[in-house]
């Protein structure tokens, strides 16, 4: 069997390993480098409905009960809990926690957060009542903010009453030679050599205080799992890493290792590529037309899986007449039918916006306004369904590994 997936973010890539495991010809599409190493390094499940869910797969089914409009209704808990036990597989060391069950983290500004899935070198991070944490980073990073950190922690209340100490520290020490200015990414890079992490945690080491647990920056190390662990042994004491806004290290890190897994598996990738068309023969996609250097390349499919993310991704387009467009296949939308498409109230109610996308069934096939499948080959998974505002709800990586997992369940289950 042939199989096109269209797109390399997190959906894209579990899909495309996935069915390449089961033995299909799997090609992989993608105009550009995917999202994952845009977002914070966790899988979020279920954040907020609208209020802080402390049990996403139970607020899952509660949803899929009420409102059928939204994604989670089509995929069903329990390929929510599949596809996250699969891909936690995939990610093996670099991914802990459970699907049961959200924590509290902190973020770059201060706040809390909850999510499901962490990396280890967040783990002592997770917010618990009577805690006592320095947020500490160097001085030549300028997207981390230690005073505001510590100082939004301390003032913040737990779910069950609990309070927890925070202060901030600093100290100075270039990622590279003398710069003054240095990113994220140049600190992990340095921070994958042992000698660094010796310099690095020498300025750290003096400014801890007995039962502290340390806050740095999401930035320990990029190519060397360990870094962390190593990190802590000569601080002497227990760190956790907070993400940076994006590009995001902890990111990186899953993007990395899921694409080293599908160039193992012997995933065709073709980077840079937009899709420019496709091919519809006896109600099914034939072929995909993929945009490369000289000419264009025919790449034929006996499945299609669309997952190439929604407005984010330029997916989805709003026109200066306030016409959507799905611009991949040029499928139909749902959720179009919005009378003021922008508002200009900040902290108004949520922007319907960002609920359109296309509908699927519960095999994931994209339908038409009628009900029925656009193409019975076509599939669609991750941000680009319709129903729901992923990054408010905290619910995208859920979506995404959901909707991949119920998507290939669908296909090898007809194709096996």
């Amino acid at each position: 069997m042939k199989t096109v997936v269209i797109g390399a973010g997190l959906t894209g890539l579990v899909t495309a390993i996935r069915l390449r495991e089961a033995g299909h010809d799997v090609t992989l599409v993608t105009k550009g480098l995917g999202g994952l190493q845009l977002g914070q390094g966790t899988l979020d499940v279920f954040g907020y409905n609208p209020d802080r869910i402390t049990h996403p797969l139970a607020e899952i089914d509660k949803v899929s009960a009420t409102d059928p409009s939204h994604p989670y209704a089509a995929i069903g808990s329990d390929n929510v809990r599949q596809g996250m036990e699969y891909t936690k597989g995939l990610l093996e060391g670099l991914l802990e926690g459970n699907v049961e069950e959200n924590v509290l983290l902190p973020t770059a500004v201060g706040a809390i957060r909850p999510t499901s899935f962490i990396q280890p070198s967040m783990a002592n991070g997770i917010l618990k009542p009577g805690a006592k944490y320095l947020i500490a980073g160097p001085r030549e990073l300028k997207d981390f903010y230690p005073q505001l950190i510590a100082g939004n922690l301390a003032r913040t209340k737990l779910d069950n009453g609990g309070t927890i100490e925070a202060r901030p520290g600093s100290f100075s020490i270039p990622a590279r030679g003398t710069e003054v200015d240095s990113s994220g990414l140049n600190y992990a890079r340095a921070l994958d050599r042992p000698e660094y992490r010796k310099e690095f945690a020498a300025q750290i080491k003096p400014l801890v205080k007995e039962g502290e647990i340390v806050g740095l920056p999401g930035m320990l190390g990029l190519a060397d799992p360990n870094a962390w662990r190593d990190l802590q042994d000569l601080i002497e004491a227990p760190i956790f890493e907070i993400p940076l806004p994006p590009p995001g290290v902890p990111g990186m890190r899953l993007n990395e290792r899921l694409t080293s897994i599908a160039k193992e598996k012997r995933v065709k990738i073709i980077l840079g590529s937009p899709v420019t068309g496709a091919t519809p023969e006896d109600g099914k996609l034939a072929s995909v037309t993929v945009a490369s250097t000289g000419h264009d390349m025919t790449i034929a499919a006996d499945h299609v899986v669309l997952c190439a993310g929604g407005f984010e991704s330029g997916s989805l387009e709003l026109d200066s007449y306030g016409v959507m467009t799905e611009t991949v296949l040029g499928l139909p939308l749902v959720g179009t039918d919005i009378p003021e498409p922008t508002h200009g109230a900040y902290w108004g109610d949520p922007q319907p916006l960002f609920r359109v996308g296309v509908k699927v069934d519960g095999n994931m096939r994209v339908l038409d306004p009628s009900g029925k499948p656009v193409y019975n080959n076509l599939y669609a998974a991750g941000g680009i369904l319709s129903g729901s505002i992923r990054w408010s709800e905290k619910s995208g990586e859920g979506i995404a590994v959901g909707s991949a997992y119920a998507a290939t369940e669908a296909i090898l289950g007809g194709n096996s």
